[in-house]
């Protein structure tokens, strides 16, 4: 038996996808952006609006 024989296929597994935050517009232009990306068929776009939107930041609420 070779070790190629024994390795498994791989098995595509979805990225999770960033989620924009609630009444902020710039996230919410994102998200539109990117599922109009999605519709045409424009996966670099996708990640690109993706990646935007984990990177952009939000102020950290303090609980009191």
């Amino acid at each position: 038996m070779t070790s190629s024989s024994l390795t498994a296929p791989a098995i595509h597994v979805p990225a999770l996808e960033p989620v924009p935050v609630d009444g902020c517009d710039v996230c919410g232009a994102l998200s539109r952006q990117r599922e109009a990306a999605r519709a045409t068929g424009s996966p670099i776009t996708v990640r690109q609006c993706s990646q935007e939107l984990a990177n952009h930041p939000h102020r950290k609420t303090e609980r009191a």
